[in-house]
């Protein structure tokens, strides 16, 4: 039988981790809804050589935020980070972009994010969530920056 005190602990995980989630639903609804769409056209898309512009766009994000998601073993990503360039993706900044930069895109952004906007990710990792003002401040650091880049 557990102690009072590990439940205690594991209760406390529980609630910190269900915090988290705040922040993370708020972008994470919106991927997983595209990222399902992507892999159901990507199956069909394999079958047929006429698409229409939407779907070539909705392949071409797709193909983004896969890339976007993909993390070195062992590094990941705080969660105000993940939140932040999941927010990117899924806001199309990354769209104009050749698959091959998506990475560059998103290393620049959190050194921008580290760097100069440290107070942004404090906030969406304090309050755990990603609140009208931190969105707002997030869109104009990453639209700035993805001007910069291109």
């Amino acid at each position: 039988m557990p102690s009072l005190k590990s439940l205690r602990t594991r209760i406390a995980s529980v609630k910190a981790t269900q915090k988290i989630t705040k922040a993370m639903k708020k972008v994470a609804g919106k991927i997983k809804g595209e990222l399902a769409q992507y892999r159901e056209m990507a199956a069909f898309a394999q079958f047929g050589s006429d698409l229409d512009a939407s779907t070539q766009r909705l392949l071409n994000r797709g193909s983004r935020l896969t890339e976007l998601l993909k993390q070195p073993q062992f590094s990941p990503l705080k969660m105000e980070e993940q939140v932040c360039v999941i927010w990117s993706g899924t806001n199309g900044y990354l769209d104009p972009l050749p698959l091959n930069k998506v990475k560059a895109f998103e290393d620049g952004l959190l050194s921008l994010l580290r760097g100069k906007n440290a107070d942004l990710l404090n906030t969406i990792r304090d309050s755990r969530d990603l609140s009208d003002d931190s969105a707002a401040k997030l869109k104009s650091v990453v639209e700035s920056y993805a001007k910069s880049f291109a």
